[in-house]
Formats: structure tokens, sequence, C-alpha cells
């Protein structure tokens, strides 16, 4: 058996394992990632442990961190009345602010990551407080993020465009824009009708309008509030690294007295830290090894002209499950779109490349993404951000066949448009 073989089984184990066990995952695939790499593929231990995602664990630690000592000293407390009466007092409405909110922040520049880095904590810790399920603050905070990703200024959309133009089919930066918000619209339309937006109601059970005499903020929380604040501007406008940045934002909160530090490293969820880390070492022993090329290639067998849309969604989400969709997914397939069109017989390019980027988007829900993460990384209960894992696990799988279905009917009529 290949080492892209067993990677493939072993990344398989790894996400059974994390949806039917109490297991931390991530550890579990760090063991996995070490024996298949050192013990079969013959590297050295450097060579995995290479995979190890420094930059996204930076900016879980360093979010997580910030929010934990806003979380710490009240002001997160605070500010829950204030949003929920800026959303007239109904709690319905929160998650379609927190999909808009998201959309809006990643369409102007930071793009998907940076947005839910930036809404998620806040957007989950009053979701809680205001009756809203976390599973579906978690799933407006995404998909909102997601809808927005692919706008004409945001770094993810001028990926996508540029990759499109080197496989001759560019200049198409409207459609590319609007084909992703409308997908991720829908399915954040079925979300909110499925998982309590209509019957969401406040913590006490009723539905009703925040109180008026909500106490003052004191001098930490606004200091918190500012520096928070800045970080987001930093981060928006002057492209300042999110994890850094907000280690910066928590160094100078503890330095000035506003929250305690040794109690919102306590708060931090490291279990989930660890696990998203882990699986991310996993995941390059498989790129390396083959097994994502193997994936694909078997997957790809599937396709005719009739079927191609629907097809490469399907592939491409199931890739972009466990793979950095900007970083793996639209570098790696769009430049192939003429080829794969050529090699199936026939089928419509921008079709084709609409389905890569729609395909590839809507699974990034899944904890095992980046934005999956930074959701179930809000979670400091263990119970309770297994359950949210698991879950988004689930719905980020099924988006697979729903974007496949998706792009299969609607991608051919949005090229056309």
């Amino acid at each position: 058996m290949t080492p892209a073989v067993t990677s493939l089984i072993a990344l398989g184990v790894a996400i059974v394992l994390s949806c039917t066990s109490r297991i931390n995952v991530g550890v579990l695939a760090i063991a996995l990632a070490w024996i298949v790499g050192v013990y079969q593929a013959g590297w050295k231990p450097d060579a995995v442990a290479a995979g190890f995602p420094v930059t996204l664990f930076m900016m879980l630690a360093g979010v997580t961190l910030l929010f934990a000592l806003a979380e710490t000293n009240g002001t997160l407390e605070r500010l829950t009345h204030r949003v929920v009466r800026l959303a007239g007092g109904s709690h319905r409405v929160l998650p379609i602010v927190f999909f808009f909110l998201a959309c809006a922040v990643s369409s102007v520049g930071p793009g998907a990551i940076a947005s839910v880095a930036l809404v998620a904590p806040l957007a989950m810790s009053i979701g809680v407080r205001a009756g809203v399920p976390r599973f579906l603050t978690a799933l407006m905070v995404a998909n909102g993020a997601n809808a927005g990703n692919l706008s004409p200024v945001s770094a993810v959309g001028v990926i996508a465009n540029t990759k499109m133009a080197e496989a001759g089919v560019g200049g198409h930066e409207m459609r590319v824009w609007i084909a992703n918000f409308a997908a991720h619209a829908i399915v954040s339309v079925a979300a909110y009708l499925m998982f309590g937006g209509l019957g969401t109601r406040g913590a006490r059970g009723v539905s009703a309008p925040a109180p008026a005499g909500d106490p003052p903020l004191d001098r930490k929380q606004w200091l918190t509030v500012a520096v928070i604040a800045a970080w987001i501007v930093t981060v928006v406008a002057f492209k300042v690294n999110v994890g850094l940045g907000a280690f910066a934002a928590a160094s100078l909160l503890a330095i000035l007295r506003a929250g305690d530090e040794s109690a919102a490293v306590k708060r931090m969820p490291w279990g989930v830290i660890v696990m998203v880390c882990g699986i991310t070492v996993l995941i390059g022993v498989l790129e390396k090894s083959g097994g994502m090329d193997l994936f694909s290639s078997l997957l790809a067998t599937l396709a005719t002209p009739g079927t191609i849309n629907g097809s490469i969604a399907f592939i491409t989400g199931l890739i972009s499950t466990w793979s950095s969709t900007s970083g793996v997914v639209l570098p790696a397939f769009l430049p192939t779109v003429p080829a794969l069109v050529a090699k199936v017989g026939g089928g419509d390019p921008l079709s084709v490349a609409l389905s890569i980027n729609i395909g590839s988007a809507l699974v990034d829900v899944s904890p095992l993404s980046t934005l999956g993460a930074l959701c179930v990384a809000t979670v400091s209960d263990p119970s309770e951000s297994r359950l949210l894992f698991r879950r988004m696990m689930i719905w980020g799988l099924s988006m697979s066949v729903v974007g496949a279905l998706l792009c299969q009917f609607l991608a051919g009529v949005i090229a056309t448009l």
C-alpha cells in the first residue's frame, strides 16, 4: 500500500472519529501523520512537523486571547445587550445581522478568514446570551463571510479572478461575486429556517426587547472596545496580520490593566486549537504524499459533459473540506478548466470555473477549514465545542452534495447572465 493510499485512509479514520468519539482528533491526527510520514513514506520527523500550521495557530491563539480578555472584564456582556437592542429587540434578526456584517467586512478586502476572525468571537458570545443557537450563529457568520469572499477587491477574489484569467475565462468579476453570494445566501436561508431562525427566543424563553437600562461601560470596558476597534481598522485598512495584531492588542490591554491575562489564558479553548492544528498536520502529509492527487483523479472519472458542473463542484468541495480553498483548491483547479472540459468532451468553461469557486467555498464551514475552526474556537466549554465541531463537520460535508446540486442547475444560468 502506497503512502498516498495510507494517508487517505488515515484522514478518513480521523474524520470518522471526530464525529463519533470524544477523543481530541488533533492529537490522533498528529500521531497518524507521524506514522505515515516517517514509517511508511520514509521522511524525517522534521518533514512531518513542517506541516504544523504556525500561521493558523497564531491566528487562533491571538484572536481567542483578545476576546477572552474582553469576556473576563465584562465587555462582551455589556455589548450583548446593546447589540440586541440595536436589532430592535428581535432575536430573530440577530442571525441576519451576523450574516450581513460578516459579508460586508469580507467584501471590502480582508476576505473570509479575517472577517470570521473579527466577527465570530463577538457574534458567538452575543448569540448564546440572546438565545440564538451556537450552530446557527456559526453558519450565518461563516456563510456571510464567504458570501463576500470573492468580491473583486477581496484577497481571495483577486486569486480566483487571476487564475480564471490564466485559464482564458477572465473578465467576469461581477458574475464570480454574484454567483458566490447567491449560493451562500441560499444555504444561509435554509440554515436560518432549519435551525431556529424564526423560532429563536431569548435566554428566558420569550422574545422580548433588550433591557432599556443597560449599565454603562466602565473605563476598562471602553478601553477594550477602543483597542478592538483599532485592531479591526488596522486589519481591514492596513492589512495588519490578524493573529499578530490580536496579540499586540491583547498585550496592550494587559499592560494597561484593562484585563487579567492569566484568567484570559485559562479561558482560551486550547483543546480546540490542538484539534484544528493537528488535523492540518495530517492534511500536510496527505498533500505531500500524493493522497490528494489520487483522490481527485479517482473522482474526476465520474464527470461527463452533462454533469461536469456538478461533478467538479463535488470534487473540489470534498477536497476543500480539509484543504485550503484559496491556497490549494482554486490555484490548483481553476487553471485546469480548459483541459478538463476537453478531457470530458464538452462543457462551458465559465460555468465550470464558477462551479469550482462555489463548490470549494460552500464547505468551508467545516471545522477542518479555518472558517469553521475560528467559530469552534470561540466555545470554551469542551462538551459544547465537541458538539459544535461535529455538527459543523456534518454540515460542511453535506455542502459538497448541496454545492454540486446548485452548480449543476444554476452555474450555467448565472454564466449566461
